[in-house]
């Protein structure tokens, strides 16, 4: 018995190591700490603005949050949030254009011809073939003529000219995001910068980028079995609230969309009391504020646009969709949880910690070292996001010449243990000690600290909660994970999407070959 209580309390004492370590890290993490350093401030059009005083470099990183997502694509426009964010990289009415007055009056003819020539195409009786050839070569004729006009990628090259990096942004079913770092003293070149894309955007290149996007939901989507998958996990998951669309969006839709289409919702959605600008770097608030509020209190005032207000049915039975394809096969099972504003979301993020963080993880454990009957084993909540109540799955790849029935009997007993069964003392101070670490670690870096403390912002109206989600994580109890793990992961709560590995058809010989 002593030598197997060594390693273990060798382990503990570790762990008891290294939550000294993180607690004196944490100190200069804290609530109070940051207090000191950030200041709000909501500007009179509702926007809100977070700078935090961080001057160990001569540098700042920002983070543009807009509470609009692919959830807020309008019917049958899905993909169109995505499109905005692509528009958002086109300049303005001064940038990326060599006479914006000529141009503008080529966008609005584009716009007009599409319009026509999109109104012929669709006729169910009637339709002229020749008619439409004429309309659709007016319209591609227009969008060449604008091209003329366009200073390819000018915006990007200024922020590169001026030793910006790390440009980029994302669309995801809950949010786009816009970010990137600069040197601290051109903070005004970036405030000027950032909001005249938001003040003056421009739908230049759009049809071209239309196809962009059709390019990348042929790689991300069309042309991978597990982008298939997850489309269709989605779909079968999901009756009636918009998390059952694709974040990319539907062919379908994606090449019906026009200019006038991503105008409306940036219209709608672009508003001030919908974004969150946080700034995080080598900066003085008493002086960046004022520089701020001269730039972005000239977007103008506008409310708040409604939430999305469909209440997903509950799931009355199991769901399974199953994909027959010639190459890899997966295993995933997805059951539905509350959104991140539920009490037991602390415990969600326990649980995924528990069964999915690293080799050390309950799943990785249990499928892929003992068992050896997965290559991959995972799991995760907020799926496919997190600001409505969601998915919370376990995936798994099996190893060769296994099946995924036999991923998904290993999963279920795994499950099981966690509703009949205690998690260990180890296993429970483990997760806790890494919910600090992992806190941490995220506030290494301005990207990294701007992108949470404006996600938090927005999620909860205050950026403490990203530091009181850790505090909430360490009250979980044991009861809390067999007590959540008992409710939610049951067999009518559960949608499966499988991938069947079959042979190749072999093409069909020719006759006397």
């Amino acid at each position: 018995m002593k030598r197997k209580l060594r390693p273990i309390s060798f382990r503990l004492a570790l762990l008891f190591t290294i939550t000294l370590a993180l607690c004196s890290a944490a100190a200069a993490q804290d609530i109070a700490s940051f207090e000191k350093r950030i200041t709000v401030k909501k500007l009179d059009n509702g926007l809100t603005l977070l700078v935090v005083e961080r001057p160990e470099a001569p540098v700042f990183s920002f983070f543009t949050h807009v509470d609009v997502g692919s959830a807020q694509d309008p019917q049958g426009q899905s993909g169109l949030a995505h499109m905005f964010e692509h528009m958002a990289f086109k300049g303005t009415d001064k940038i990326g254009t060599t006479n914006f007055a000529e141009e503008r009056k080529v966008l609005d003819q584009i716009e007009v011809a599409y319009r026509a020539y999109d109104l012929e195409r669709r006729k169910e009786t009637g339709k002229d073939p020749k008619k439409v050839a004429e309309l659709e070569k007016t319209f591609k004729d227009l969008v060449v003529k604008a091209q003329q006009y366009v200073k390819v990628n000018e915006f990007g090259e200024i922020v590169e000219r001026n030793g910006g990096v790390g440009l980029n942004a994302f669309t995801s079913m809950d949010e786009t995001a816009y970010s990137y770092s600069m040197p601290s003293n051109d903070l005004e070149l970036w405030a000027y910068l950032e909001s005249q894309r938001f003040l003056h955007p421009v739908f230049r290149e759009f049809y071209k980028e239309r196809d962009v996007v059709v390019e990348e939901r042929r790689m991300r989507t069309d042309s991978r079995p597990i982008g298939r998958l997850i489309e269709q996990l989605q779909a079968a998951a999901y009756m009636a609230h918009p998390y059952k669309h694709s974040a990319i969006g539907f062919y379908s839709e994606i090449t019906e969309v026009n200019a006038s289409d991503a105008a409306a919702l940036y219209k709608a959605y672009y508003t001030p009391s919908n974004m969150i600008v946080t700034v995080v770097g080598d900066v003085k608030a008493t002086t960046a504020i004022p520089l701020l509020e001269k730039y972005f209190s000239q977007l103008p005032k506008a409310p708040k646009p409604p939430d999305i207000n469909t209440v997903e049915p509950t799931q009355l039975g199991e769901k399974t969709v199953t994909l027959r394809e010639t190459g890899q096969p997966w295993y995933i099972e997805g059951y539905h949880r509350p959104d991140f504003r539920d009490p037991d979301d602390a415990v969600y993020d326990a649980i995924s910690d528990l069964v999915a963080n690293g080799r050390t993880s309950r799943l990785y454990r249990g499928l892929v070292r003992d068992k050896k009957i997965a290559l991959f084993a995972g799991g995760q909540g907020g799926f496919p996001g997190n600001k409505y109540p969601n998915l919370y799955l376990f995936y798994a790849v099996p190893n060769q010449g296994k099946k995924p029935e036999e991923l998904a009997t290993a999963i279920h007993q795994e499950i099981e243990k966690l509703k009949t069964s205690d998690v260990t003392d180890e296993e429970l101070q483990m997760l806790k000690t890494r919910a600090k670490a992992d806190l941490i670690r995220g506030l290494g870096d301005n990207e990294g600290l701007a992108q949470q403390l404006g996600t938090y912002q927005a999620l909860f109206g205050d950026w403490r909660e990203l530091f009181r989600q850790v505090d909430r994580i360490d009250k979980v109890s044991k009861a809390d994970i067999r007590r959540v793990a008992a409710k939610t992961f049951v067999p009518s709560n559960r949608t499966v999407a499988v991938i069947e590995s079959v042979k190749p058809t072999a093409p069909a010989q020719k006759g006397g070959e």
